[in-house]
């Protein structure tokens, strides 16, 4: 099992009148290669779950392991370890640093890496070619498009080659037919073997992935596999 979590709950303000529960009691296993949507309105607890899965955060009660490691267990320092190593994240605003190259901002997570100089070249410029963009490599964000930006994020996410690739509203900023592109990068990147989360609030967004995970006010209230038509 690649992602456990158990009777988990991320609660806000705790025992005070304006208690949140972001994330109430929730269970969940996705097995390595699967590609997987978290759906729900805003307020669901959709992005609170995925900043749990991504340790970006951790739960106020249960269990969250990975790769089985109990996540709770490791230190600040281990945490951002896995963050840069096991999972590429791909974000709505693309994320990008503006003063830096296409390629320099591929080749940030293998800095953080201590990969060499040459070594990180040819792996950012992989990642490039692996999104059509290699020709682009020395452009900076302000000179692209939304798409073409948001699959610099992409090459960013995947030049680590990490297993988890977990996209947080990825096609929220682009239009429909350049989402539709960055929709089959993902689904490209899940035949290849990357296990994929996807959150996203559109139901036609979430029906790209093998399975849906719909949560409604911190609940899990709908979980199965669908057929899918590959992009």
């Amino acid at each position: 099992m690649l992602i456990e979590l158990k009777d988990v709950y991320k609660i806000y303000a705790e025992g005070e009148e304006s208690e949140v529960r972001a994330l109430d009691g929730v269970s969940l296993e996705i097995d390595k290669g699967e590609f997987v949507a978290i759906a729900g309105a805003s307020g669901s607890g959709k992005s609170t779950m995925m900043n749990v899965l991504g340790c970006l955060d951790i739960p106020t009660y249960g269990e969250y392991y990975l790769a089985g490691q109990d996540v709770g267990e490791l230190s600040d320092r281990q945490l951002s370890h896995i963050r840069n190593r096991q999972i590429g994240f791909i974000f709505q605003g693309y994320n990008l640093i503006q003063s830096l190259t296409a390629l320099e901002n591929v080749e940030l997570p293998l800095i953080y890496q201590g990969v060499g100089p040459s070594k990180r070249h040819a792996l950012a410029i992989e990642a490039l070619e692996r999104v059509g963009l290699a020709e682009r490599a020395k452009h900076h964000p302000s000179e692209m498009s939304g798409g073409q930006q948001q699959r610099v994020a992409i090459a960013r996410a995947i030049a680590t080659h990490p297993p988890i690739i977990m996209a947080d509203e990825p096609t929220g900023a682009l239009d429909s037919r350049t989402g539709l592109e960055v929709l089959g990068f993902l689904q490209k990147l899940n035949r290849e073997g990357s296990t994929v989360l996807l959150i996203t609030h559109d139901n036609s967004i979430a029906a790209t992935a093998r399975r849906i995970v719909r949560l409604t006010d911190g609940k899990i209230v709908e979980d199965h596999p669908q057929e899918v038509d590959w992009i």
